[in-house]
């Protein structure tokens, strides 16, 4: 057989090195920018010439009571979000297995709602939830219940909802596929054997499942995480900062205090928080797989 004349060892190298400087041009520059504003003094002035002052930066931000204030908010907004959105999303995909196997177009509709733009997500609930025009509260009231769900007691179970509301689709649509790509033939050798449905679903659908719900978990964990426009629009991280989260953090540091080197290491922080999730959620996939 004839050796095509582009078969050479350097073939692959020479694909892959446009997508290597595409990618080093516009996330590695980036990164080592932030790594010298992280470690230096330097304000929207001397974007150009930052002076190096060491980690006080990150130190700075590690002393900031608010800093560890957004990053318990986050994480308890995260994980809670994550915990409901995969089970409803399991569960749902589960349910409804059986109906959308024929008749796919219905998952148009289930998706919807990951369509809408968070931002306008927060404009919309903003006013619906706006305890003198809101058609919410004035439902409420008409069942003489006389709660405000923006109110500093109701506004977590509020944010929540809405981000479940939003991002379950996403899950289900994960889940979902998952489910569809199980190989049948397992299911039905176990209902041969007299297998309840039960017995069925802990012993062999969750099992396969495991890797699409650990990635699907580690998603929404970090995405949630790092959640700010529908609640920077619906409460500004306020009221004080009960609802800032660590994104709101950073963007009110930057932006409206100026303090630029301290924003940039709370960003670099969080970026390395990231990790960890990421390196259990590929650790528990690969071992499941």
């Amino acid at each position: 057989m004839n050796k095509k004349p582009w078969a050479s060892p350097w073939t692959p190298y020479f694909l892959i090195a446009p997508l290597v400087l595409f990618v080093v041009a516009m996330l590695g520059y980036p990164f080592v920018a932030n790594i010298i504003y992280s470690l230096s003094d330097v304000s929207f002035q001397t974007l150009r010439t930052p002076k190096l002052e060491g980690f006080n930066n990150y130190l700075e931000t590690l002393r900031d009571g608010a800093f560890w204030s957004a990053l318990w908010f986050s994480l308890r907004f995260a994980i809670i979000v994550t915990v409901v959105e995969v089970l409803l999303g399991l569960g749902l995909a589960l349910l409804l297995e059986p109906l959308l196997s024929k008749r796919r177009f219905l998952l148009a509709f289930l998706l919807l709602p990951m369509m809408i733009s968070p931002a306008l997500m927060g404009v919309m609930y903003r006013l619906i939830l706006n305890d003198f025009v809101g058609i919410i509260p004035q439902y409420l009231k008409l069942l003489n219940i006389r709660i405000s769900l923006l109110a500093p007691d109701w506004i977590l179970f509020t944010l929540i909802l809405i981000e479940v509301l939003q991002w379950t689709p996403f899950a289900f649509l994960i889940l979902f596929t998952s489910l569809q790509a199980l190989p049948g033939e397992l299911t039905e050798a176990a209902k041969i054997d007299g297998a309840r449905g039960s017995q069925i679903l802990r012993f062999i659908t969750l099992p396969m499942m495991l890797p699409a719900i650990a990635i699907t978990s580690f998603i929404r964990f970090i995405d949630s995480f790092r959640v700010f426009d529908h609640i920077y629009v619906l409460t500004g991280g306020g009221p004080g900062t009960l609802t800032t989260s660590i994104s709101i953090y950073i963007y009110k540091n930057f932006f409206q205090q100026e303090r630029l080197g301290e924003a940039v290491a709370a960003s670099i922080l969080l970026l390395v928080m990231s990790l960890v999730p990421l390196w259990i959620s590929m650790r528990y996939t690969l071992r499941s797989s």
